[in-house]
């Protein structure tokens, strides 16, 4: 564990696939983390419309968040986030 990193240490360590949190995040063992771009089957009846049955869908890499609750959300970084310099890379 890393601690007391800016956000663009965390980004970096992300992009190379490891988890990220702020210091006040630890005790509700959240993380961040990056997805990286991929093609996925698609499921939705939107994505069967434009990109047809069975086929692969692309996603761009994306942010993703471990919740207090224990299921994932897609995260976009608070202006606070952003600055703060209380950010520890996981692993």
């Amino acid at each position: 564990m890393i601690k007391n990193q800016n956000f663009g240490q965390a980004i970096e360590a992300a992009k190379q696939g490891k988890r990220i949190a702020r210091e006040g995040w630890n005790g509700q063992n959240m993380f961040a983390y990056v997805v990286p771009a991929a093609s996925y089957p698609v499921v939705t009846d939107a994505a069967k419309l434009h990109f047809g049955e069975n086929t692969l869908v692309p996603y761009r890499a994306y942010w993703a968040l471990k919740t207090a609750q224990n299921d994932i959300a897609t995260w976009s970084p608070s202006g606070s986030d952003s600055l703060a310099e209380d950010w520890v890379i996981l692993d």
